[in-house]
């Protein structure tokens, strides 16, 4: 699996977008050119003038584009996420609105997109030093995961990677220590899911923790400490112990690496295209690929 792969499946996909507060330049650019990659076709919703404005400065030809107007930021994202539940648009993206703002709409219980499962935010990364694309879990929603919620973490990652064409995914649990330690709790969940995955309570998958990250991505580093592991150096899935953590392992290796990259939501009943409002216009337009082809 490459991230051409992804593209090429978006455009056989070709599903309606709904862009949610989408009067921002650089949410705009990418609707645009992911609509003229083939990739989706993108419905706006937000503030109509501010749209046509931004718009006409960045030659996008706005009559191709379906605007509905709505300049409260709560509303647009309700009626956002309503075009979604309603079967009118296939999946949906953040456009320039607070997380929070987004999320209380997706989980209305009325309208929203609830399914029962914890929603969660998977980053797909290509780095030069690592052999294969690999998705790091939860960067951007689930604040403090406890173990149940992680297993929804891990359940909803795995079934991107299977959709993605990786059947059997290897799922890093990681920690700061490769060892369970009382004293630090994500030793104890890791070590936790990884015996409920031996056990058959979770599916589909080979999961290993506590992993520290060398031991997740190095087989260097696991036999030079003599951990024997199937994970260990060839991860699909490295699952953090919290936000926090996982927010600043993504934005490291954005800013700091040569990397391919793209981030969604999912456990909802679709995809919710989300990163950080000061990703730039590559970073969303891969990332609303990547929305269209799972």
């Amino acid at each position: 699996m490459k991230f051409s792969d992804i593209i090429t499946k978006a455009k056989e996909n070709k599903k309606i977008l709904s862009v949610a507060c989408a009067d921002d330049e650089t949410v705009l650019r990418a609707c645009s050119n992911a609509y003229k990659e083939g990739l989706c076709t993108p419905i706006f919703v937000g503030d109509k003038v501010k749209i046509e404005e931004i718009c006409k400065k960045e030659s996008i030809d706005i009559k191709k584009f379906d605007i509905i107007d709505e300049k409260d930021k709560t509303l647009a994202c309700e009626k956002a996420v309503r075009l979604v539940s309603e079967n009118k648009a296939q999946f949906l993206m953040k456009g320039y609105i607070d997380t929070s703002v987004l999320g209380k709409a997706v989980l209305n219980k009325e309208w929203g997109m609830r399914t029962g499962s914890s929603l969660s935010h998977v980053s797909l990364f290509q780095v030069p030093k690592y052999h294969k694309p690999f998705i790091l879990t939860d960067t951007g929603f689930i604040i403090k995961p406890d173990v149940t919620m992680k297993v929804d973490i891990i359940n909803n990652a795995v079934k991107v990677m299977r959709t993605l064409g990786v059947d059997v995914p290897k799922v890093a649990i990681l920690a700061a220590v490769e060892k369970v330690n009382a004293d630090m709790v994500e030793t104890i969940d890791a070590a936790l899911l990884s015996g409920m995955n031996k056990r058959g309570q979770i599916a589909n998958c080979i999961i290993d923790g506590p992993l520290a990250f060398d031991l997740a991505i190095s087989k260097e580093s696991a036999h030079h400490k003599k951990v024997i592991s199937e994970v260990a150096g060839d991860a699909d899935i490295l699952v953090v112990p919290d936000l926090a953590c996982g927010n600043i392992m993504a934005k490291t290796m954005i800013y700091w690496t040569d990397c391919e990259f793209a981030g969604i939501i999912v456990g909802a009943k679709a995809p919710i295209v989300l990163i950080s409002r000061s990703d730039n216009e590559k970073n969303k337009m891969m990332s609303i690929a990547f929305g269209a082809s799972v």
